[in-house]
């Protein structure tokens, strides 16, 4: 694979390239644009195969419906319309916003939350046209619904299998691939095809050239410019520092020149953020690291799917709270409820509501986790901890907003400071409310946490939450969590 290539000896070729005959020139134009070319026409290819997949699943859907045979054509027409009319809703739109480039058929991520939101935003559209065109009776119900969803599936499995296809033959080196042209430090150059692994990504390293150093700069930009007028890359990679600004400016001034897409290479600290993005606010240009957690409307659309599935699961479970808590109070002398101090939101405290399982109500430093065969929990205690009912009264919690259903769950305020010292990004768990349940127990991280790994690989989790959250990923965690026959314990 191209990332094997040892980027030094990629100089020397790059210099024999450059002092070589005329014909290189004439040749790489040919390959560039043979490649630009065969990308166009793949972005063609996978645009028809969208609106294929959609046409014939529209008439599969109606078939299956109405039986195999139709005496009447007419209804088949109405299929076909139907299916003609969703794939222009669904090809067109994806086209204008460049869902079709080659470089997002080079991994399978991303493709599903696309294609379901224009997927959705197609047939809201088909539907509001044939109310319009009075038109709704032409085609079953039950056409449109085996249609939205096998008219999905079906998509989502052309583009699988498109990715497939494109990705091993850009890593094989096809040409697909897009060319590329480095330039830079070598300690730069190696730290690129060792971290990104180009290959991978549809790139092919038709050759690189190292900068030594501002002696001779001057020198080493000129013969890596003449050399890129030959070689015909289509974009070049400067890599170097950011913070060395004559290096780039000079960089730049030098390709300019050149017939090719300049790019500034990554900068090393942006490694440590996944959804790096250049915003433009005006005249002001910044690259945004860290978005907040949810916007607005998603917090908006959480707090109510909360509020609505807390109160109807309080009105369900209310009789298994009367007779909890009379259990409780027949069993050890006590309050039915305990609370205790956490941390929830952006770090702000609040009292957790939970069932009293143990004799002890501890709420300070000496806070001690819960252990398997803990003296201090009570008979009726061992038994709501079994079944997870101790922690039912956080809907109450839920109610008044201190919590959500799902989100990161909160731990006693002393463990929250002894992990916030020794594990890094610890206290990013706040910046979403905490939950009664979370991706981190659905995945097995539950109930006591004795090591400080275990407690990292919680962490992971939850991290792993706030930065892909979606309603669609609350939904999978509750019901993992109410209907998985593993019995996930969510004791915190």
């Amino acid at each position: 694979m191209y990332v094997e290539q040892n980027i030094v000896s990629d100089v020397v070729q790059l210099r024999t390239r450059a002092a070589g005959p005329g014909h290189w020139s004439r040749w790489n134009n040919t390959l560039s644009r043979h490649t630009a070319s065969v990308r166009a026409v793949f972005g063609l290819i996978a645009a028809a195969c969208d609106a294929s997949a959609i046409v014939v699943s529209a008439l599969v859907a109606g078939s299956v419906y109405h039986g195999m045979f139709y005496e009447q054509a007419g209804m088949v027409e109405a299929f076909l319309r139907l299916g003609f009319v969703i794939a222009a809703l669904f090809v067109i739109p994806n086209a204008m916003r460049r869902d079709y480039d080659t470089k997002l058929y080079l991994t399978f991520n991303g493709h599903i939350q696309r294609s379901f939101a224009m997927w959705n935003v197609a047939f809201v559209s088909s539907l509001l046209l044939a109310f319009m065109s009075k038109s709704t009776n032409e085609v079953s119900r039950g056409t449109v619904f085996l249609f939205y969803m096998g008219g999905f599936a079906t998509v989502c499995a052309v583009r699988c299998v498109l990715v497939r296809i494109l990705h091993d033959h850009a890593v094989d080196g096809g040409a697909a691939a897009r060319r590329v042209f480095l330039v830079g430090y070598e300690d730069e150059l190696k730290h690129f095809a060792r971290k990104y692994e180009p290959g991978k990504l549809g790139m092919r390293i038709v050759s690189a050239a190292i900068l030594r150093g501002p002696e001779t700069l001057k020198e080493d930009l000129a013969l890596a410019a003449a050399s890129a007028r030959v070689l015909r890359p289509e974009d070049i990679y400067i890599l170097v520092p950011w913070s060395s600004t004559e290096t780039i400016d000079a960089s730049i001034d030098a390709f300019m020149r050149v017939p090719a897409s300049i790019h500034l290479g990554p900068e090393r600290v942006l490694e440590r953020f996944n959804d790096v993005e250049l915003e433009r606010n005006g005249p002001i240009t910044s690259i945004s690291l860290v978005r907040r957690p949810l916007t607005v409307a998603e917090v908006v659309m959480k707090r109510c799917v909360d509020i609505v599935l807390a109160t109807i699961a309080l009105i369900l479970l209310s009789p298994v709270f009367l007779i909890t808590a009379l259990l409780i109070k027949l069993d050890s002398p006590g309050p039915v409820l305990f609370f205790q101090r956490r941390y929830g939101f952006n770090q702000e405290t609040f009292r957790i509501c939970k069932f009293r399982s143990m004799k002890t109500m501890e709420d300070d430093r000496n806070v001690r986790q819960a252990t398997k065969n803990d003296d201090r929990i009570t008979r009726v205690g061992r038994i709501i901890r079994k079944l997870n009912i101790d922690e039912l009264p956080q809907l109450l919690n839920v109610l008044l907003g201190d919590m959500s259903l799902v989100g990161p769950r909160p731990h006693a305020l002393v463990h929250d400071q002894q992990y916030d010292r020794s594990i890094e990004f610890y206290a990013r768990r706040h910046n979403v409310k905490p939950g009664i349940t979370g991706w981190a127990q659905v995945n097995g991280f539950r109930g006591e946490t004795t090591t400080e790994d275990k407690m990292r690989g919680r962490v992971e989790h939850d991290l792993y939450y706030i930065d892909n959250w979606s309603m669609t990923l609350d939904f999978q965690i509750l019901w993992l969590t109410v209907f998985s026959k593993k019995a996930y314990r969510n004791a915190g």
